[in-house]
């Protein structure tokens, strides 16, 4: 690691730390049934998903919801998600790399579009809140950009001088990688959440299959 002020990373939640790919994809196709989409398999489910989210169902429906439609489509996702969610675990060596990044004598921290009264608890519940200075979760509209959640993060974050271009962010959507643009620091984005490799190669910015591979760039970013 270079000199100066340590190195950051912003962490993603769910598709990133949160391997809750299965139980997306469980709460997607049970909506579906509600509002009389065929059910979509996880290849088709990355060619086409896409933030905001109601771009997705774009896609899919050749329009955009309505509000009204917009808040039933999300509020039937979110059931069932939820209750599939309490199957799904941490990503694999997540625990170990949290671990080892703040034995380093580096800082992370986590950031989310999941509600964050949502978010707190689950993270507690997981053990690893201790590794990071803070975790925040959406509490906007649920269509939000991770942008605008980003700029207020790191304004928080600076606030204890960490700074954003010394900050990595790892993630597993084009947005992730669109949201650290716009903020100054870097993007590492991780295949094992909603987007296709080809999608997440859109960007950019690194791509890789494992977390070990996202925290391994990040380092060589950071040299």
């Amino acid at each position: 690691m270079s000199g100066g002020s340590r190195w950051h990373i912003v962490w993603d939640w769910n598709g990133t730390l949160l391997h809750d790919i299965d139980a997306v994809i469980t709460a997607t196709n049970a909506s579906f049934a509600e509002f009389g989409f065929e059910p979509i398999t996880l290849e088709r489910y990355r060619e086409l998903y896409v933030v905001p989210v109601p771009k997705f169902y774009e896609r899919l429906m050749g329009r955009l919801p309505t509000d009204a439609e917009w808040a039933v489509m999300d509020e039937a996702f979110h059931r069932h998600y939820w209750v599939a969610a309490e199957e799904a675990g941490l990503a694999e060596g997540a625990r170990e790399l949290l671990h080892d990044w703040q034995a380093d004598g580096l800082t992370q921290s986590l950031l989310s579009l999941a509600p964050h009264d949502r978010l707190v608890p689950l993270v507690r519940a997981y053990g690893i809140d201790r590794h990071f200075l803070r975790v925040d979760g959406r509490t906007g509209p649920s269509h939000s950009s991770k942008a605008s959640h980003l700029v207020r993060h790191m304004a928080a974050l600076e606030a204890g001088g960490v700074s954003p271009g010394r900050t990595v962010l790892i993630g597993d959507a084009v947005d992730d990688a669109a949201a650290a643009a716009h903020v100054g620091a870097r993007a590492v984005l991780y295949t094992g959440g909603s987007h296709s490799r080809s999608s997440l190669e859109s960007a950019g910015v690194p791509v890789v299959d494992s977390l070990a591979e996202a925290v391994a760039t990040a380092r060589e970013l950071a040299e």
